[in-house]
C-alpha cells in the first residue's frame, strides 16, 4: 500500500511545530513553570516585578516562536513549493521538484501530533509536518502507516 498527499507549509503550521517541539523540551517546561511560579508569587506578594517577570518569561516564548516561524517561511526556498509525500512499506519519501528523499522506518526517530499535524522526526531535531488540513481523507490511513511501522512506544499520535 503506498498513500501520496501534497503539503504547502504555511506560518500557522510551521508555529504550531516549533510550540510542540519547544514546549516539549526541558528549556520549555522550565521557562513556563518559572514564569508562572513569578506570577502565583505576584498575588501572594502584589510586588509587581514578579508579575512582569513572570508575564516576560510566559509571553516572550509564544511571541518570538511566531516570528521566527514567520521569517523562515519568508526565508526557506523548500517552503515554497509544495512539498510530496509517499508512505509505503519501505517508508517515507518526499519529494519537491527533481529532489527526492526515502528514509526508511527504521530509521524514524518518534512520531507525535498536534490538533494540526502529524510530526515525524527522523532525527532528534528534523522533522516532517504533515498537516491534517492537507492529508485530507488520508489522515486516518497515514496514522494507521505511522502505527504498525514504527515501535509502539515512539509513537505518540492523538486523533
Amino acid at each position: 500500500m503506498e498513500l501520496e498527499f501534497q503539503t504547502k507549509m504555511t506560518v500557522n503550521i510551521l508555529y504550531d511545530y516549533m510550540l510542540q517541539h519547544t514546549y516539549n523540551s526541558p528549556a520549555g517546561i522550565l521557562g513556563s513553570g518559572v514564569g508562572g511560579v513569578f506570577v502565583v508569587a505576584f498575588f501572594g506578594t502584589q510586588n509587581f516585578l514578579y508579575l512582569l517577570a513572570g508575564l516576560v518569561l510566559l509571553l516572550y516564548l509564544p511571541c518570538s516562536l511566531y516570528i521566527r516561524s514567520l521569517k523562515q517561511i519568508q526565508s526557506t526556498p523548500a517552503f515554497q513549493a509544495p512539498l510530496i509525500y509517499r508512505i509505503s512499506e519501505e517508508g517515507i519519501q518526499v519529494s519537491q521538484g527533481e529532489q527526492s528523499q526515502l528514509q526508511g522506518w527504521e530509521d524514524m526517530y518518534k512520531a507525535v501530533s498536534t490538533k494540526n499535524s502529524i510530526i515525524i522526526y527522523h532525527s532528534k531535531i528534523n522533522a516532517w509536518i504533515f498537516p491534517r488540513k492537507d492529508m485530507g481523507a488520508l489522515a486516518p490511513r497515514v496514522i494507521e502507516m505511522i502505527s504498525t511501522h514504527m515501535p509502539a512506544g515512539k509513537v505518540k499520535i492523538r486523533w
